[in-house]
């Protein structure tokens, strides 16, 4: 595919753009900064201006296709999906309003584009934040668990509203042209060098770890649950949640469950490490399978499995 990818150079993005390339895609990183990945084109966008997102997704994807003789002779896209991962990343990085309207405007932008230009498939990056627990001031526990993407989404920050109304906006455009809008509820992301930086404090104190209901999402299952999304066509709009397969902490999840959830109804037997982000739907409707564990890199202190 030829996919136009927000966001590149970003946390997430400049491990999940090179990865797609690797798989044989001819990826275009469009973002304020470059990538400077060899295998990746990078177009300075500024996401925010209607017009720049239109003119850089209808033009030649890399200076190789200016030896094609029929780029985008269709008159629409020169790309066939988009990757929106974009977006101001968190609160206290810009004031709450310019986090709001900056990610929402952004997202409204790209996903006019794209449907426009007639690209039939958009992936993008959600976040757990839409659960309302993440950022929420003070505690907030999930209304069930395992959490999964029927639990209501009710932020109180200014980042995960605008992710729920990403969300919104997606599920329009997909009314308006048909589309295929995937939304990635992401998880934690955490890069291999933080294992050893930032687990062995999770390990020792559980506690750390409650607003992200006890999860991650190793970056490359990231990149991994990315490319399934893209290959996996015909779901019309659909949001799923993206995780690893097991906890982040060393205890049990029955554990997890009695000494942080008191109370909280639990839908179904739990087993093991089993995460309470739920990562069900991703597994049966993308065939998303999780690789990378923590567990690989660190000495588990319980000495459990």
């Amino acid at each position: 595919m030829r996919i136009f990818f927000t966001g590149g150079s970003g946390k997430a993005g400049h491990h999940v753009a090179p990865y797609l390339a690797s798989q044989g895609h001819q990826v275009t990183n469009a973002d304020l900064t470059p990538l400077g990945h060899p295998g990746v084109t990078d177009l300075r966008v500024d996401l925010t201006d209607a017009g720049q997102v239109y003119s850089a997704m209808a033009g030649t994807p890399t200076m190789a296709d200016l030896d094609d003789p029929d780029p985008g002779a269709s008159g629409g896209s020169a790309y066939d999906a988009v990757v929106h991962f974009a977006a101001i990343p968190a609160i206290l990085v810009a004031p709450d309003a310019a986090t709001f309207a900056t990610n929402v405007l952004a997202h409204y932008n790209v996903l006019e584009a794209a449907t426009r230009l007639g690209v039939r498939k958009v992936v993008f990056a959600s976040s757990e934040t839409t659960y309302g627990i993440c950022f929420a001031r003070g505690e907030r526990k999930p209304l069930y668990v395992p959490v999964d993407e029927e639990h209501p989404v009710v932020p109180e920050d200014s980042y995960a509203m605008s992710k729920v109304a990403g969300e919104v906006v997606s599920r329009s455009f997909h009314a308006r042209t048909g589309a295929d809008v995937y939304g990635l509820r992401i998880n934690n992301v955490i890069e291999p060098h933080e294992y050893a930086e930032k687990f062995p404090a999770f390990l020792a104190d559980p506690s750390l770890r409650r607003r992200n209901v006890f999860a991650y999402i190793d970056v490359r299952d990231l990149g991994r649950a990315t490319l399934r999304a893209l290959q996996t066509d015909g779901l019309g709009f659909e949001v799923f949640n993206i995780a690893n397969a097991d906890t982040s902490v060393a205890v049990s999840t029955q554990e997890i469950i009695d000494t942080f959830y008191d109370g909280v109804e639990v839908r179904r037997p739990v087993s093991g490490h089993e995460t309470l982000y739920s990562i069900d739907k991703a597994r049966d409707l993308l065939g998303y399978v999780p690789e990378h564990s923590w567990r690989d890199v660190l000495e588990d202190p319980r000495g459990a499995a």
